[in-house]
């Protein structure tokens, strides 16, 4: 291995870190896809950016460059940004319909 990868991350392989994001993701995945819940699929969604998140900062420290944190440090500020967004858009729906069922939303077309 490269020398100048850190002794603490070279006791977990790359490939636990890349199976461990593939199952969130997959997880993430499987949420949307199944729930019907607004709320559950909102979290399934930063999910599924927190697990592209963890292969991007491994990645980003296995080639021993910060590039890839930094940029992991740019999507969370903009996922802290959506999370604020996107909650006081089911909140409000939730007031003018009562559920955050996603099928009952289709009300919402003209």
């Amino acid at each position: 291995m490269d020398n100048t990868i850190p002794e603490v991350i070279r006791t977990v392989p790359l490939q636990y870190y890349v199976f461990f994001a593939s199952a969130l993701f997959a997880i993430g995945v499987t949420g949307v896809l199944v729930r019907r819940n607004a709320i559950i699929i909102f979290m399934c969604v930063e999910l599924m950016l927190n697990a592209v998140n963890i292969l991007l900062t491994a990645f980003s420290a296995y080639r021993a460059d910060p590039n890839g944190q930094i940029f992991v440090f740019f999507i969370m500020a903009v996922a802290a940004a959506e999370v604020s967004v996107g909650l006081g858009i089911i909140v409000m729906i939730y007031r003018n319909f009562q559920t955050t069922d996603v099928n009952l939303l289709s009300r919402l077309k003209w």
